[in-house]
């Protein structure tokens, strides 16, 4: 029986037919799948339908690559980390723990993606970014340099976060908001759950981000006061506000 040493000393192995990379014979791999002849899948990971490994990649763990997706360059995915539609990972990439990453999103540089996140859509996370805890990026969010999202925090549309900033806790970003610096959002929660920040933009301007809402303090004041005025929802949003208002000012 032919064995192949994946790090660990010698296991059973065989070449892929469609790439020629070695694949254990404890992990799947569909027969439409490519595994190139410098990648590798071993222990108990999965690549089915028309998976790609490319490069120097490495699948292993209980890690699944499925349908379309690829993965190359020195990337590695592992753990009970999944990957699917046309996601991409690659460079120095790494997806590990449960991470799950899905439709066109795509991992690259130095970026991570762990812990319970979920990553889908067209996010683009590159650089040394950090996705991990129960964060959720999705839509055409990006991070990038040394951004972090984390805790249960959220990020979708069309924002941007980047720099050192730190998204935590349960904020939600979205719309079309500019994330950057050495920002640490928090955010404080409304009792439906809506979050809210305030924070210093790209722009230099500190603007209220809750939601797809990005305002200025005066405009978000005059937003929730003709949507939610004279109602508890809308006290409490008031209330709300000037926290955030006087914190900022301290």
């Amino acid at each position: 029986m032919t064995k192949f040493n994946f790090g660990k000393g010698r296991v059973p192995a065989h070449r892929h037919p469609n790439g020629g990379g070695w694949v254990a014979a404890t992990a799947q791999v569909s027969i439409l799948a490519y595994v190139a002849r410098t990648a590798r899948v071993f222990d108990k990971a999965r690549a089915t339908g028309n998976a790609r490994i490319y490069g120097r990649a490495r699948i292993y763990g209980r890690a699944r690559v499925a349908f379309n997706a690829q993965v190359y360059g020195d990337a590695r995915v592992y753990g009970n980390a999944q990957i699917y539609g046309d996601a991409r990972v690659y460079g120095d990439a790494r997806v590990y723990g449960d991470a799950i990453l899905g439709a066109q999103a795509r991992l690259s540089g130095n970026a991570r993606a762990y812990g319970h996140s979920y990553t889908y859509g067209t996010v683009r996370a590159t650089g040394n970014a950090r996705v991990y805890g129960r964060a959720r990026v999705y839509g055409r969010a990006s991070l990038s340099g040394n951004a972090r999202a984390y805790g249960s925090c959220r990020i979708s549309d069309n924002s941007r976060v980047y720099g050192n900033a730190r998204i935590y806790s349960q904020v939600r970003i979205g719309g079309t908001a500019r994330v950057g610096g050495t920002v640490r959002l928090k955010g404080i929660l409304r009792s439906d759950g809506y979050c809210f920040t305030y924070v210093r933009c790209a722009d230099k301007q500190f603007r209220v981000i809750a939601g797809c809402r990005y305002f200025p303090m005066s405009l978000a004041r005059r937003h929730w006061k003709s949507t939610r005025g004279g109602t508890p929802l809308g006290d409490e949003t008031m209330k709300i506000l000037d926290r955030l208002d006087k914190e900022n000012a301290a």
